[in-house]
């Protein structure tokens, strides 16, 4: 693996743990103040993570800038019109994907559905809107570099398409501290690796992981409210039918 390649991983890893000494700085300094100290902190540790994602992007892009300027000499790579439409396909497929993987875990392997990791985010979004762009854009970019880019590109050169892909994968669902939802993790780390190889532009599984996470984000965030009430009616015109 190349030494910047290590610099990225590093730069990854404090950009994490910063917020163990960064949110407490910041409710120091009055951020989420005048709160009850779980509400203040989490507020703090939103705003830090805006901080810490910002700062540590900028410092990837910088690390990285001989491989961005050294991208049109990779052969192989796919047209623009083709990496477009494997990305708008690739949203699709994560989807897809994504709904069997958990079915499996549901249904035969018995493991409670939805995720405590994304419950936490969508809590602190509310609390902090902005947080928005960390969780649905820079947290996806930063993730298909590090995991698809870095750790699944630099494995490939030596082992195949599946051994690299569930290695990086392996490693995705750690750093999300949920193994209960490892296949998933291990299903959407082969799909993004699979349009990464497919069209050797990193951009198109960026987009699919970004439009992944904006699309639970909206749903379960700003459009929340509406889709209970839609529940509820849909719930309410059943009960009717049935009492017919």
């Amino acid at each position: 693996m190349k030494k910047r390649y290590w610099y990225v991983i590093l730069t990854y890893i404090l950009m994490h743990l910063s917020v163990i000494i960064g949110a407490p700085v910041l409710l120091f300094f009055g951020i989420g103040s005048g709160e009850e100290l779980e509400k203040g902190m989490a507020i703090a540790s939103s705003y830090w993570l805006i901080i810490s994602f910002l700062v540590a992007f900028f410092m990837i892009i910088y690390i990285l800038r001989e491989d961005i300027k050294e991208r049109h000499l990779s052969s192989g790579r796919s047209t623009k019109s083709e990496a477009f439409a494997w990305a708008f396909a690739g949203i699709f497929i994560a989807l897809f994907s994504q709904i069997i993987a958990a079915n499996i875990e549901i249904r035969l392997l018995g493991i409670e559905p939805g995720s405590d990791n994304t419950r936490q985010f969508v809590e602190l979004v509310k609390l902090t809107p902005m947080l928005f762009i960390v969780v649905a854009i820079l947290a996806p970019i930063l993730e298909e570099v590090i995991f698809r880019k870095i750790i699944f590109g630099s494995l490939y050169k030596k082992f195949n398409f599946w051994i690299s892909a569930l290695i990086s994968s392996f490693i995705f669902g750690v750093v999300h501290r949920e193994l209960e939802h490892l296949l998933m993790y291990a299903t959407m780390g082969l799909t993004f690796s699979f349009l990464y190889v497919k069209t050797k532009r990193i951009i198109v599984p960026i987009v699919a992981h970004v439009s992944m996470n904006s699309m639970v984000m909206l749903i379960q965030v700003v459009f929340a409210d509406d889709i209970e009430r839609i529940m509820k009616q849909a719930e309410q015109y059943q009960a009717f039918i049935g009492g017919l």
